[in-house]
């Protein structure tokens, strides 16, 4: 991986690890990231990581932005030597696939799909090489998925399904974007899946709906009070399908503050899932179901 440094007009700079998505490229970027902060480097402001990259903006006044690129340098090698294991969290999390909501949305918009005669399942299952949409949905919410940045709206996941290169599913975004989102949509873009915090416009497949508030302001849900923003980089999520009727028990359930998700701790190590993907899943999701 070649490290890019780029200048966002005088207040920022932008460091890309890969220009393609990979974990040995998150974990240098979020180690980079962590080094920055950890450093406490006079002027910056904010550090903002993502897939594979990070963005730190900085008080030009204070410290040059030139002087700002070397300190950034000088950390990559911080990163480089950091041990690619974390703490995290594997969480559960219901998906209703083929709901109504999602399906009566992406029906308003088929004039900007790839497919304008079929669904985005439809879609999605036959450009992955699936005979139909039960197989496609099996082979999603099957292995666990990665969260590897939370944002572009306040958040929402960008996730990585944790399997071979080989086996990554993938599918475009739509040929113009939708203005409008059902809440709790699951997306995909990409290789990138997400699930939409809040209603509003997207451009990604959407497969199912959640009942599982992931943003909440007012930090009053359950699990939620902490703070306002459910996952974190580094999260690990299982899809774990539902019918309309669980759909709806867990619903109620949220809104009477007598659910939570199921969720466990683990170590997640890269070098170990690297060496074997199906173990270290099959030990994340033992782990779940013992939580």
């Amino acid at each position: 991986m070649k490290t890019r440094y780029s200048y966002g007009g005088d207040e920022h700079i932008f460091v890309e690890m890969d220009e393609e998505m990979s974990l040995d490229a998150f974990f240098k970027a979020i180690s980079m990231a962590n080094a920055v902060r950890a450093a406490n480097l006079p002027g910056v402001t904010e550090v903002c990581p993502a897939n594979a990259s990070f963005q730190v903006k900085f008080n030009p006044d204070v410290i040059a932005p030139a002087a700002m690129m070397e300190e950034l340098k000088r950390l990559e090698h911080v990163a480089e030597d950091a041990p690619k294991r974390m703490k995290t969290r594997i969480i559960e999390v219901p998906v209703y696939f083929q709901d109504p909501w999602t399906h009566e949305t992406l029906m308003r918009f088929r004039e900007r799909h790839q497919d304008p005669n079929g669904t985005d399942l439809e879609y999605a299952a036959r450009i992955n090489g699936f005979d139909d949409v039960a197989g496609f949905i099996e082979a999603y919410h099957s292995n666990p998925w990665f969260v590897s940045m939370v944002g572009f709206v306040a958040g929402l996941p960008f996730l990585y399904q944790l399997v071979e290169r080989e086996r990554q599913l993938e599918a475009p975004k739509y040929l113009r974007p939708r203005t409008d989102t059902p809440k709790l949509t699951i997306g995909h873009g990409g290789c990138f899946g997400a699930l939409y915090s809040v209603r509003g416009a997207g451009g990604y497949q959407m497969f199912g709906i959640t009942p599982m508030p992931i943003y909440d302001p007012t930090q009053t849900i359950s699990y939620m009070r902490d703070f306002m923003v459910f996952f974190r980089p580094g999260d690990i999520v299982k899809w774990a399908p539902i019918g309309r009727e669980e759909h709806d028990r867990i619903a109620a359930a949220i809104e009477a503050g007598d659910w939570t998700p199921r969720i466990a701790e683990v170590d997640f190590d890269l070098a170990a899932f690297n060496a074997d993907p199906d173990a270290t899943n099959a030990k994340l999701m033992e782990a779940l179901r013992g939580a």
